[in-house]
C-alpha cells in the first residue's frame, strides 16, 4: 500500500497525544515538537482523559495508543471520540500491537489510520497529515493483515459468545456460567460448541489460549 507524503498545510496540524506511559509521551512530544507543521495541544494518560480533552479542545488528530492501563482502552476511547459528532477529531492509532483482533476492533471503532511504533518519524509525520485530511494510513504489516482478512475473513464472536468466553477464562464451569449469565446449561453448551468451531479448538483450555493470543476476551 502506497504511503502518503506530507502535504503543506495552512496551519499546523493540532495533535492530542494519548499514551499511558509518561516516558513514551515525553518522547512523542519531543519528536512532534521538532516539526513546525504539527502542534501538540494536549497529552492524556488515560482513555477517559483523552475523550474529555478531545471534546474540549477539538484537535485535528488524536494519536491513540491501544493499551492504556486502568479504565477504558484505546479502542473504546476511539469509539467515543469518533462517535461524538461530525466534524470531529480523526484518530490515528499508534501502538505496538498488530494482531488481527486489535486491528479489526480499532478500525470498527472509527480509527482513520493504524501505525506501529516501530515506524520511522517521517512515516509518523506523514500519517498524521494524512489523518488530518481524512486519508487512511496503515503500517505495511497492518496493511498485509487487513488484506489477508479481506481474502479470507475470520469468523467473529457474538456478544454472548464473548461473555461466555470471558467467564471461561475465569475458570467457571458450565453451571456457574449459566448462573452468572442467567441462561441454561444447555445454552452454554451450545455457545461453547460454536466458540470451539470458530476458534478451531476442541477444549476449554484451547479456547482460552486462542482468545488470549488474539485478544478476544472482553
Amino acid at each position: 500500500m502506497t504511503r502518503p507524503t506530507t502535504r503543506p498545510t495552512t496551519h499546523p496540524v493540532r495533535i492530542l497525544v494519548c499514551d499511558d506511559h509518561t516516558v513514551v509521551r515525553a518522547g512523542l512530544l519531543a519528536l512532534l515538537g521538532s516539526t513546525p507543521d504539527i502542534e501538540v495541544v494536549a497529552e492524556a494518560g488515560t482513555g477517559e482523559e483523552a475523550v474529555a480533552l478531545a471534546a474540549k479542545l477539538t484537535p485535528d488528530v488524536v494519536l491513540m495508543d491501544l493499551q492504556l492501563g486502568a479504565g477504558i482502552d484505546g479502542v473504546e476511547a476511539t469509539h467515543r471520540i469518533t462517535a461524538a459528532g461530525t466534524p470531529g477529531p480523526r484518530v490515528l492509532v499508534l501502538t505496538t500491537y498488530d494482531t488481527d483482533a486489535d486491528i479489526t476492533r480499532a478500525i470498527e471503532a472509527g480509527a482513520t489510520g493504524y501505525l506501529l511504533k516501530a515506524e520511522r518519524p517521517e512515516e509518523l509525520f506523514a500519517a498524521i497529515h494524512a489523518a488530518a485530511e481524512g486519508r487512511t494510513t496503515l503500517s505495511p504489516p497492518v496493511a498485509s493483515r487487513v488484506m489477508a482478512q479481506m481474502r479470507s475473513p475470520r469468523p467473529t464472536l457474538t456478544d454472548r459468545e464473548r461473555d461466555i468466553l470471558g467467564q471461561l477464562a475465569h475458570g467457571l464451569g458450565n453451571r456457574e456460567i449459566a448462573r452468572a449469565l442467567f441462561i441454561s446449561e444447555a445454552t452454554v453448551k451450545t455457545h461453547l460448541g460454536r466458540i470451539y468451531d470458530k476458534l478451531g479448538v476442541d477444549t476449554r483450555a484451547g479456547a482460552v489460549a486462542v482468545a488470549k493470543e488474539q485478544r478476544l476476551l472482553p
